[in-house]
């Protein structure tokens, strides 16, 4: 919300390895091999996604055309304003394959519905909805982003490359009020009390910021459509339409027609026109826990629907997911999400199978089995049959390990490989800045996606030797494997040596069977002799760092790659 991611010819391995031990600097693995195509079966499990962030206005513009819609205008302070990124520039990309390099199987994209029209101050300049939070109409695609047909090639694009879409879904709030976006009727919203978080109800009976109008989500009062609503779908030719799928939806339902249901039923119905696979569900603790039970009821009937109309479509038989963005959960809060005032809230209990985890920011300031040792006693434990979903940088945390860039390596390791999913945010992988001097506040994290950087391939600041590129090629290494190998996020850890640190990962789980060794930050040397855990003596064992191969003897493996990562797995 606002505030609140062959083998080698022998000689040509030899030459990189020599300018690794001789540069210090991360030598460069040669180009990927084609990711593997949905045909291919690529295996997948919510607790192991790799899930790729983005606001869609600053990934790619792939339609100039939209780029300033319903009189919008280019007058916002910086990096506040639209700048052009479209669902044409997402489906751009996914037929490029750059997600598939990456090793992403989840998209997730910020709200996609129209926004306000207008732009307003809060303090930091003038702003418009960008981002996708500032809803107007949750039943159309904003015209900047571009039309419904181009949502719909995005979704079906994805699901041909074997990607999931997560859609953003807020309940919590309207846009702000302006000139030319009026407020929403009193029986719909509050615009006071502002959120003091003393208690509960001090997070939820409230708005989020002032000119934020919150919905009444624990009203069961029947309401009327608002007549901006009305008069806007009058207008454009579908308020019959509108009124005649709300009709048959309270019918079926038997809910009343009350704020929170309308919202549920027009979430939903993105789900039954176009095959959406999960939700991301913004400001989760700012709405009554009870609600986002009802959310998912409503949700996976409409999931279920969609794949009975279209069984060749669906990418599985798995059942709809939903993942909580509650402002600062950490995993080490377990089952229990820490709410203002003290009190606990367990929202797994109410339709969630995914939290958002903040807590790694912070924890990458540790080793390496500091983190994934824990990690791995949580996911193990008490959230055995849930997950938590992992980021480094985000789009309104103004806590971002690493927001300079320096330490993109060690990044990619701490995120791609940590027990449970990981989301990369747009540029995590491309050593996009974080530091933006010329914006305020959360700006300063969403500026545009930097492809420039990549295509020209320059140095990055201040780190003579390292290149955008490699920093790219080290992110798709790590994807690949973690996407081609389940028990990197879902499987048990354990540590096998300490320094060079080496772990293993194993999963058994029903037909779920997985087995992998990492080594990471390997010194400069002619070669590494690692333990070869539970792969057995004479078996052959594939880097997929470098391509390279190696056979158990005496309960070791021998690499010589030059690299200082070794992923491995089975031949």
């Amino acid at each position: 919300m606002l505030r609140s991611m062959k083998k080698i010819n022998t000689v040509l391995v030899g030459c990189m390895a020599a300018l690794a031990l001789n540069t210090g600097v991360q030598a460069e693995p040669l180009a990927l091999a084609p990711a593997a195509s949905k045909a291919q079966s690529k295996p997948f499990h919510w607790k192991n996604a790799t899930v790729y962030f983005m606001l869609t206005d600053r990934f790619n513009n792939g339609d100039r055309r939209n780029d300033l819609s319903y009189g919008r205008q280019a007058d916002a302070a910086p990096l506040r304003g639209y700048m052009g990124g479209d669902l044409k520039g997402i489906t751009a990309k996914i037929k490029e394959g750059y997600f598939d390099k990456l090793g992403v199987n989840v998209l997730w994209m910020t709200p996609p519905v129209e926004q306000i029209h207008a732009g307003t101050d809060e303090g930091t300049g003038k702003s418009y909805g960008f981002h996708g939070y500032w809803t107007k109409d949750f039943t159309r695609v904003d015209a900047n982003l571009g039309t419904e047909q181009d949502f719909k090639e995005m979704v079906e694009t994805a699901h041909q490359h074997g990607l999931r879409i997560l859609l953003d879904v807020v309940m919590n709030h309207t846009g702000p009020v302006t000139e030319t976006d009026p407020v929403w009727p009193a029986d719909w919203v509050r615009t006071s009390p502002q959120c003091d978080y003393k208690n509960a109800d001090g997070a939820i009976k409230c708005t989020l910021v002032k000119n934020l109008p919150d919905f009444l989500t624990e009203s069961d009062q029947a309401v009327a459509l608002p007549p901006m609503l009305v008069a806007k779908w009058k207008k454009e030719g579908r308020f019959e339409q509108e009124v005649k799928e709300l009709d048959q939806f309270f019918a079926k339902t038997g809910y009343p027609r009350a704020p929170r249901f309308y919202l549920m039923k027009w979430h939903a119905d993105w789900i039954k026109k176009y095959g959406i696979d999960g939700f991301r569900v913004d400001t989760v603790k700012h709405v009554e826990a009870k609600v986002w039970k009802e959310l998912k009821q409503v949700a996976s009937a409409a999931y279920e629907e969609w794949k009975a109309a279209h069984p060749k479509r669906k990418l599985s038989n798995e059942a709809f997911f939903m993942t909580a963005e509650a402002y600062n959960y950490d995993i080490q809060d377990g089952l229990q999400f820490r709410m203002d005032g003290g009190t606990r809230v367990n929202y797994y209990a109410n339709g969630f199978d995914s939290m958002i985890n903040f807590g790694l920011k912070f924890t990458t300031q540790q080793a390496y089995e500091s983190i994934f040792a824990r990690y791995d006693q949580i996911l193990h434990g008490e959230l055995k049959d849930y997950s938590v979903l992992s980021y480094i940088s985000s789009h309104d945390d103004d806590k971002p390990f690493d927001p300079a860039r320096k330490k993109n390596f060690e990044a990619a390791n701490k995120l791609l490989l940590a027990p449970g999913a990981a989301q990369i945010y747009y540029g995590d992988e491309t050593a996009r800045s974080l530091v933006q001097p010329q914006a305020q506040g959360d700006a300063v994290l969403r500026s545009m996606m930097n492809w420039d950087d990549l295509k020209r391939n320059s140095p990055l600041p201040d780190q003579a030797g390292v290149n955008y590129q490699d920093v790219l090629r080290h992110w798709q290494k790590l994807g690949q494997f973690r996407q081609a190998h389940l028990a990197v996020g879902m499987g048990r850890h354990q540590q096998l040596q300490a320094s060079p640190y080496v772990f293993e990962r194993s999963l058994h789980e029903g037909t779920q069977q997985d087995y992998v060794i990492v080594a990471l930050d390997l010194p400069k040397a002619p070669q590494h002799v690692i333990p070869a855990g539970k792969f057995k003596e004479g078996q052959r064992v594939h880097d997929a760092y470098s391509g390279t191969e190696s056979v158990v003897k005496d309960g070791k493996l021998v690499f010589a790659t030059g690299f200082p990562v070794l992923l491995l797995s089975a031949k």
